[in-house]
């Protein structure tokens, strides 16, 4: 690929650094730890690493609220060792891509302390601060997403503050010009530190509605969660206003420019609106806005071939110019092994399988940390929980805790299971143990060995790195479709259900994969037969 179009198909390692490796003995997960698995990375077949926050923070939402974005925060290492982490990745050919949290900040960041003092000093209009109503209440209806209103009383102002996420988080305000040059100047310090690209975290929520009107009420059988639970209030209106407004664009176009004077580094939005697929449409469109986008849309609890299909194909008819991404995990949401199964339980072939399709769809793939392991969600109980936002809502809905705990690099008598020589800030679980890295490493025909396989497979098939899709009518558990690059064809069908399942052939067969583990579908008289979560991938004519 051109290095400016590295991105395109690529494969995203998302890691989670609080859960990763912690190499100083104190529970947590350092940049050090990354360093010292980049190998095992590599060994992955990814392309990029995705790396969360390790940005200075009060950690009240672990590093998305941020309080100095120019430097690590003492409990990841510092400068040195991220530039160190820079170098060895470089010199595996991954490129490093970081998260950038720009519609808000930590309460602590000197921007805040300063804004919140009166109504006069220089960075008085640096957030997004608003008259009480006449008895006292909020300024609107506004909700914060982690629960009750989105504005917060600060005393010293005699005014309210927005915060659509924690009261910790207070949302900048992007209508201020010297907002927008001082959040892009601390991007371009990351830019001149080497990264290759940002994922750039709730993008959409930098723009605030500038009259402040009320979100409209949404009816109870449209309330659908994305990345939040359902019997959040959050979901209880239309946002219309306090997020994805239409300056943002002109947003987006700023942090391209800015990317474009450092050839070959990629922006990845994070969009979750009313329309999700509609805003990563027109957020990367007309090669000036975001590189890609990516949404909640397969992070929900649907499992069925026609939903899947449906929101690719939305996807595709409207993302005309833009580029995609697709995840079906990631440090927000109940592990895909769990959140699509059955049962509850971890099965092998369907964690291989689930792998296969996420990386056979157009576009790139972000795959998080332990997805390659097939790990299910952990059972955290309630005094062990760390997310503001699970022991609010405990116990209809448990929070991230569940997908955020520690890689299991051990399966031996460590209780850590090589994570960390101290007590972890969330427990390992028991299960993941069974699942850990030496085990699978072991096991020709472990979930591990067998995503190596066909990430490596795949780097060498042009038609799914860059090709072009179009899907299949088949029947409920089948997912089918075409994949088409220059003069190849590549069908790719899988079975989503734990039985076997057939179609009825429509092409001649050029070739079959059958060197591929995953491959493992029969055709017989014109009829393909795949067992349950079987995988086929075959060229035709």
């Amino acid at each position: 690929m051109a290095q400016q179009q590295w991105y395109k198909g690529a494969v995203i390692y998302q890691v989670y650094p609080r859960s990763f490796q912690d190499t100083n003995g104190d529970g947590i997960g350092d940049l050090k730890g990354i360093i010292s698995r980049i190998d095992y990375i590599k060994s992955l077949g990814v392309d990029a690493i995705w790396i969360s926050p390790f940005f200075k923070s009060p950690m009240k939402d672990f590093g998305y609220d941020i309080s100095d974005y120019r430097d690590i925060d003492p409990l990841f290492g510092d400068l040195n060792d991220f530039d160190d982490l820079i170098a060895q990745a470089h010199q595996r050919d991954i490129k490093i891509i970081i998260d950038q949290v720009l519609s808000h900040t930590s309460d602590q960041h000197q921007w805040f302390l300063d804004s919140r003092e009166d109504k006069t000093n220089d960075k008085s209009d640096w957030y997004v601060w608003a008259d009480s109503k006449p008895d006292g209440t909020q300024p609107n209806n506004w909700l914060s997403i982690f629960g009750g209103p989105a504005w917060q009383w600060e005393p010293r102002r005699g005014q309210y503050y927005l915060h659509n996420f924690l009261t910790e988080q207070p949302d900048l305000n992007f209508h201020n010009p010297d907002v927008r040059k001082a959040v892009l100047d601390n991007v371009e310090f990351w830019l001149k530190k080497g990264v290759d690209g940002f994922r750039l975290d709730a993008i959409n929520f930098c723009y605030h509605d500038a009259q402040l009107r009320d979100n409209p009420a949404k009816p109870p059988e449209k309330r659908q969660g994305r990345g939040f639970s359902e019997d959040n209030p959050y979901a209880f209106q239309y946002h219309h206003y306090n997020n994805t407004q239409p300056e943002n664009i002109s947003f987006m176009q700023d942090i391209r420019a800015l990317l474009n004077k450092y050839p070959g580094t990629v922006s990845l939005g994070e969009i979750s609106s009313e329309d999700s697929l509609a805003t990563m449409a027109e957020y990367t469109s007309g090669g000036d806005k975001l590189h890609m986008g990516y949404s909640f849309e397969l992070l929900t609890n649907d499992y069925s071939s026609e939903y899947i299909r449906t929101t690719v194909e939305t996807l595709e008819n409207r993302m005309t110019e833009g580029w995609p991404c697709w995840a079906f995990s990631n440090h927000d949401v109940e592990r895909v092994a769990s959140r699509w199964s059955s049962d509850s339980s971890i099965n092998p072939a369907q964690c291989k399988m689930l792998s296969a399709l996420l990386a056979s769809l157009r576009g790139s793939v972000c795959m998080y940390q332990g997805e390659e392991l097939g790990l299910g969600e952990a059972n955290v109980a309630f005094e062990d929980l760390q997310d503001p936002y699970g022991i609010t809502f405990w116990p209809n809905f448990k929070g991230r805790d569940g997908c955020r705990t520690p890689m299991p690099w051990h399966n031996d008598n460590c209780e850590q299971a090589g994570f960390s020589h101290a007590k972890p800030w969330l427990p390992v679980d028991a299960n993941h143990k069974k699942q850990a890295v030496d085990e699978q490493d072991a096991n020709s025909d472990s979930i591990l060995n067998a995503f190596r396989e066909f990430m490596a497979w795949r780097k060498n098939q042009a038609v799914l790195v860059e090709g072009d899709i179009e899907f299949i009518d088949t029947a409920e558990p089948l997912l089918a479709f075409y994949r088409r690059f220059e003069n190849k064809t590549m069908l790719c069908v899988f079975n989503l259900a734990g039985s076997n399942a057939s179609l009825t052939m429509r092409n001649t067969i050029v070739n079959t994969h059958e060197e591929l583990a995953h491959h493992t579908g029969t055709v017989t008289d014109n009829t393909l037969t795949l067992p349950g979560f079987g995988c086929f991938y075959a060229d035709v004519n």
